[in-house]
């Protein structure tokens, strides 16, 4: 079932930069076009870890080296460079006067242009060292996911935003945190993130050539029905499921339950809803308008026939990945710290977005039936898990953190998962 597309929050303009500045700078960048929110100040403090790193990366002239001349930075916007997202998105550069600042107080003289709206030019000086290094930053938007995925793949991009359904085949370890059911509610999703940003766990965000630099939440994935019949899994049996043709796990959900999967894209998948091809999708409600699923759920007479089931199965996240050989090495880790204290925005922007669907599109499922679907799922992932669709490893560090909060939940004297 389509567990996730990110339409409208475009993922972003992925990090930026360059080492030492490229610790500053890339994170700034990085949450700038993640979160389509409005601007607002970010959380630039860092720990004693972080800073002590930014120390030794300014002062090895081996690092300086390593410094690119030209990046290019692939983002998702369903609407192009003129779209609201990206509009809100680069916002963020107003606080770009303050990463300047901030750079100043490690002795760098930075200095910031925009030759364009999708390019930065970034120019650094280091006099402790006699060191200086110049990188254009040029960002790539892309309305067609895939297409992006792929020139990140054959090096076309340096760093990309991308869903994190399309990201596990980089990293199945980072992938494999939309897993079904994995995580109910945002203060687990954020204890994950900013457990993952954690030192301990660098080796975890390799893999071979990719690193992921960020991860971010793009809200919770809701059942959205065109009949309000489908109220209950059993009801979903023979009814016709959009499932992406890229992720096996969905396909296989869908025939767990008896439902017939119908293979679909982020540009298909929206029409085919409306026009009745397919009866179920599951994805954020940040879909609802720029899909305009709510012409899928109304009958010929205009009257309300399906809906969103107020019931998160997957909360969705969008990966901030690069090429690990174009960016200074040890950028990483400060990028992931620095990335995992900019949530509230997001989660904020989602729980807008929630709001503006108007409540005649939403569908609650009886507080008795829903001990029983967390049964189902939980089953569903242990099987996938086994099958090699998730990582053992992330399933383990999910239900560590599902029982930190639930300690008296019946999967924690459980140990099969």
């Amino acid at each position: 079932m389509m567990f996730k597309q990110q339409k409208q929050f475009k993922l972003g303009h992925l990090f930026k930069s360059i080492s030492l500045t490229a610790s500053l700078l890339t994170p700034l960048l990085l949450t700038t076009t993640v979160q389509a929110a409005p601007a607002e100040k970010l959380d630039l403090t860092l720990s004693q870890h972080s800073q002590n790193k930014i120390k030794t990366l300014l002062n090895d002239p081996k690092i300086w080296q390593q410094i690119p001349k030209q990046v290019t930075l692939c983002v998702y916007s369903p609407n192009g460079e003129h779209g609201e997202a990206f509009q809100q998105a680069t916002s963020y550069m107003s606080e770009l006067p303050r990463i300047v600042r901030i750079a100043k107080q490690y002795g760098v003289n930075m200095n910031i242009t925009r030759p364009s709206n999708l390019q930065l030019k970034i120019d650094i000086d280091y006099p402790k060292l006699k060191q200086t290094a110049s990188t254009m930053v040029t960002l790539k938007v892309y309305t067609n996911e895939g297409v992006l995925t792929e020139d990140f793949r054959s090096k076309r991009c340096d760093g990309a935003g991308i869903s994190n359904l399309r990201a596990r085949q980089f990293n199945s370890f980072v992938g494999s945190i939309d897993a079904i059911g994995a995580l109910q509610n945002y203060k687990q999703l954020t204890s994950v993130i900013q457990l993952l940003a954690d030192p301990k766990f660098d080796e975890k965000m390799v893999n071979k050539d990719y690193e992921v630099v960020g991860i971010v939440p793009l809200g919770a994935a809701y059942i959205m029905v065109s009949d309000r019949n489908i109220n209950t899994l059993a009801k979903a049996a023979g009814r016709k499921v959009a499932v992406f043709s890229f992720d096996p796990t969905q396909k296989k959900l869908a025939q767990n339950v008896g439902a017939q999967p119908v293979s679909v894209d982020l540009a298909t998948v929206g029409p085919k809803f409306n026009n009745k091809e397919v009866e179920i999708i599951a994805g954020p409600a940040i879909l609802f308008d720029p899909l305009e699923l709510h012409k899928g759920m109304t009958d010929k007479s205009g009257k309300v026939a399906g809906g969103i089931i107020r019931f998160p199965v997957v909360q969705v996240t969008g990966t901030l990945i690069m090429h690990r050989n174009k960016f200074p090495a040890g950028m990483g880790p400060i990028a992931r710290e620095i990335i995992s204290k900019q949530l509230q925005p997001a989660f904020d922007f989602v729980d807008k977005i929630e709001k503006d669907i108007p409540e005649k599109y939403w569908m609650d499922i009886h507080e008795s039936d829903k001990p029983g679907y967390m049964r189902l799922m939980r089953e569903a992932r242990i099987q996938m898990t086994k099958e090699g669709y998730y990582n053992k490893e992330m399933m383990k560090l999910l239900k560590q953190v599902r029982c930190s909060q639930q300690p008296t939940h019946f999967e924690c004297s459980l140990n099969d998962e």
